[in-house]
């Protein structure tokens, strides 16, 4: 027995050690990146490269010594052709876009467009390839105004969306001069929805009493723990009103083909029916696209990166776990998006 005690007493303080000594270093990265914000800095890849190199293992694989070196030879005379006669390709600058709930993805979109508005011209292009099913309406608005701000440079935005652009999603694709999407691509959801519980019934029940204060007769309309009224319940549907109204505007600006009215029901359309209601331009995949450009035209692929402090990188985690319980919270209940 007293073997055993020893050995629990070496365990006891091995572990306060081994947790001392983690505590420790913990301290010190927060010292290190405290006041520190997040520097990041500018990725930028040639697509043209990925292309090519996925040739030439092909043609190494299947081609023989011979064909290899007669098709090398015709490409290198190829690029001395070009270069002796200074042809100047387009270029086209590419973007992602994976949008969340909170459209995340615009502390990065922010950088990449200042970064390529300060270079393109108008006889370049802006590829985004987009994927979002919409979220928080104040985040997608500015991820959607920073979209404006190539259109507004008089730089071509077009805009591919392989899987899904629905609600905000669509509110950002629509700024695209065109939009190409895949046969069976998720578009529309032009609407709003806001949903909460209410526990006044519950806490009413087991005399529980919640008090709230205001200044400004509509300074809180619908709750989760007060009592809801007929006309908090007016008044929050006005404004999910006046939200839809300025969405449609949004969309009719950038889409005046549009039957804005009868296509901003939130309802959702596979791409094959997006184009029949002009939601969209084309059909295809953005890889399809991004191939044939490169035949005739440099393209760069743009990615900022950030480089996050230990607490920045915590709390992201956090978040995340956090979107997707959403994400399945919601899903479960009606399937209804945000905006």
């Amino acid at each position: 027995m007293e073997f055993f005690a020893d050995y629990l007493g070496f365990l006891a303080k091995t572990a306060t050690l081994v947790v001392a000594i983690v505590v420790v270093l913990l301290a010190a990265a927060v010292a290190r990146n405290k006041g520190r914000r997040g520097s990041g800095h500018l990725q930028v890849d040639k697509l043209n490269d990925f292309y090519l190199q996925l040739r030439h293992r092909l043609e190494q694989s299947v081609l023989s010594k011979d064909q290899l070196k007669v098709a090398h030879k015709a490409e290198h005379k190829a690029l001395k052709q070009e270069k002796k006669a200074g042809i100047q390709k387009p270029r086209v600058f590419v973007l992602d876009f994976d949008g969340d709930i909170k459209a995340s993805a615009t502390d990065n979109l922010r950088h990449e467009v200042t970064a390529l508005l300060s270079l393109a011209k108008p006889q370049d292009e802006v590829v985004l390839r987009l994927e979002s099913g919409g979220g928080m309406v104040h985040s997608y608005g500015l991820a959607s105004s920073q979209l404006a701000r190539i259109r507004q440079a008089g730089v071509p935005l077009t805009v591919c969306i392989d899987k899904v652009a629905a609600s905000g999603g669509y509110m950002m694709a629509c700024i695209g001069e065109k939009i190409i999407a895949a046969p069976f691509a998720v578009l529309g959801s032009i609407g709003v929805v806001a949903q909460l519980p209410n526990l006044h019934r519950l806490l009413k029940k087991h005399d529980i009493d919640v008090e709230m204060h205001t200044a400004g007769e509509y300074k809180r309309t619908l709750t989760i723990f007060g009592e809801n009224t007929d006309k908090g319940r007016e008044k929050f549907q006005q404004d999910l009103e006046t939200i839809h109204e300025l969405f449609k505007g949004f969309v009719a600006r950038y889409r005046p083909k549009l039957a804005i009215e009868e296509i901003a029901t939130g309802e959702v359309w596979l791409g094959l029916s997006a184009l029949e209601r002009q939601l969209v331009d084309e059909l295809g995949t953005s890889d399809e696209y991004l191939a044939e450009r490169a035949r005739a035209a440099d393209l760069f692929h743009l990615h900022y990166v950030e480089k996050k402090t230990l607490q920045e990188r915590m709390g992201l985690a956090a978040s995340i776990a956090l979107d997707r319980f959403s994400l399945n919270w919601l899903s479960r209940l009606n399937q209804q998006r945000f905006w």
